[in-house]
């Protein structure tokens, strides 16, 4: 699993269909070395498989097959050569979780509506996100909630229907792909996997509901 806490931004260098599956390479210059074939690794976002690792080539880099759910649910195939991606390794056993439970199993994408500075004309500002999202992704968000935005852990400052917005820091949107995107693009997201078990248990055919007594009653 992964935290949302983003290591390294990489670079697209290609995108290769093929016979079985496209294959994606990127540039990780700084995160190739601790790779070994059949890692996970999360490209904004996605949990992929590592292969053809190559430390010492110029720029270092990995490569990756998308299979056709991946290429279908996700952004990964729009992606062309000197695009910016999030990058992180999987989080070890027993290591602090600084942002939140990320699978890297996206579940869809949304429209970008804005990525605006709280102040204008300032190096060191806050930004604004808005984002559009469908209905079936919309349901599992809640306000001050976790959301996973380019496998980036972000919480969300509130929601109005299917429009989610999110205050992002300066240190957030300089060390991302986020100071890269333009409003209309397609973003990964992936809801907190929490509350896609809370809805699941809440809709079981026993009957079963996840109510505040039974967290209450049970620890929560």
């Amino acid at each position: 699993m992964f935290t949302g806490l983003v290591q390294s931004v990489g670079t697209i260098l290609g995108l290769t269909p093929t016979d079985g599956a496209t294959r994606i390479t990127v540039a990780a210059p700084t995160l190739a070395a601790h790779l070994n074939t059949g890692d996970s690794i999360a490209v904004s976002g996605v949990c992929l498989t590592a292969l053809n690792i190559e430390p010492d080539a110029f720029p270092p880099r990995f490569s990756a097959d998308l299979a056709a759910e991946t290429l279908a649910r996700t952004t990964l195939g729009n992606l062309r050569k000197g695009y910016s991606v999030n990058l992180e390794l999987p989080t070890p056993a027993g290591s602090p979780l600084g942002g939140h439970v990320v699978q890297g199993h996206v579940d869809g994408t949304a429209v970008l509506l804005a990525l605006d500075p709280i102040t204008p004309g300032t190096v060191n500002t806050d930004w604004r996100m808005r984002l559009q999202l469908s209905s079936d992704l919309a349901r599992f968000v809640v306000a001050q909630g976790s959301i996973t935005v380019e496998g980036i852990s972000l919480t969300v400052a509130s929601l109005d229907e299917n429009i989610v917005e999110i205050a992002i820091i300066p240190h957030t949107y300089v060390a991302t792909s986020l100071h890269t995107l333009t409003p209309g693009v397609l973003v990964n997201i992936e809801t907190d996997v929490l509350a896609r078990y809370a809805e699941r248990h809440d809709h079981a055919p026993d009957g079963f509901k996840l109510t505040e007594q039974y967290l209450i009653a049970n620890g929560y």
